[in-house]
């Protein structure tokens, strides 16, 4: 099997935790699955008619639609896109890596800033073997909302759980000791580009100051093997009743890479109503 990932590259994400990558999805393929993903996101969200501003600070810096790999078929493909998953395998130094969950990440015209936080603390899961995938369909820029990543913040460890559905959480990570003395990183993405970060990269994102939303779809992969750290309440977790201490291996968490050509998993029984609309604040867990 080629290697899709060069010695250079790996050696980036090892000493940033994070990476961009290019060439994983073709033009065409961009062009087919973002409309897809926009018309998902806009039935998930048509019963909310608040105005951006009627919204929570938190929700004002991004819609977030999980698991549309589940209710979406057209999805699917995106999510379990090989390439994509082998990617993530290769950049996390594992043979083989299941779906956390996948989601829609689309901040509006106008959405606020993304405040600083890490990932992993907000995921039942005891090894730090996790990695996201964010795919901007357009690209990314300073404008519309690109990401900054604290370059080497993976390698202190889960310093502080930031609960960036409260606004008094917002930049408290910034001034933890070995945190603080790191600067952001801004990364503008290139259309046909892929970004991918650890579960313990420190990252944040700009606002949307264009008339157009930031369109992203990001796929969340954790090694094959790592097993749920405590009780804290996860559909990923919870909807296939796995014990603390077991491995992550069920319905909700299919293996994406390796998986035979073509194959893609049937998805575990829906969720409730209530947890298939945009994310409840305080209860999902985010990955920007």
């Amino acid at each position: 099997m080629t290697q899709l990932i060069d010695s250079r590259t790996l050696e980036a994400y090892r000493r940033d935790g994070y990476v961009v990558v290019p060439g994983l999805l073709t033009g065409d393929e961009l062009d087919s699955y973002e409309p897809e993903v926009t018309a998902a996101v806009a039935r998930r969200t048509s019963g909310d008619t608040r105005t951006l501003a009627e919204r929570t600070p938190y929700e004002q810096s991004f819609f977030q639609c999980m698991n549309l790999w589940e209710d979406t078929p057209s999805v699917r493909p995106l999510t379990f896109h090989p390439r994509v998953g082998q990617a993530a395998a290769e950049l996390i130094g594992v043979d083989g890596v299941r779906l956390w969950h996948d989601q829609a990440l689309y901040k509006a015209a106008g959405g606020r800033e993304t405040d600083p936080h890490q990932d992993q603390p907000y995921w039942p899961i005891t090894e730090t073997d996790t990695i996201t995938a964010w795919i901007p369909f357009a690209g990314s820029t300073l404008a519309s909302g690109a990401m900054a990543y604290l370059p080497g913040s993976h390698l202190v460890g889960v310093r502080k759980f930031v609960n960036i559905f409260q606004a008094e959480d917002a930049g408290v990570l910034m001034h933890e000791p070995e945190i603080k003395a790191i600067g952001p990183r801004w990364v503008e993405v290139p259309r046909g580009s892929i970004a991918f970060h650890s579960g313990l990269t420190v990252h944040m994102a700009k606002p949307n100051t264009t008339d157009t939303d930031r369109a992203v779809h990001t796929i969340i992969y954790l090694a094959d093997g790592c097993t749920r750290r405590n009780t804290q309440w996860h559909p990923s977790v919870d909807r296939d009743a796995i014990e603390v201490g077991a491995p992550i291996r069920g319905a909700c968490t299919p293996m994406i890479w390796p998986r035979p050509e073509g194959d893609l998993p049937s998805p575990p029984p829906p969720l409730p109503a209530a947890l298939k609309s945009v994310m409840t604040p305080g209860v999902m867990p985010v990955d920007e």
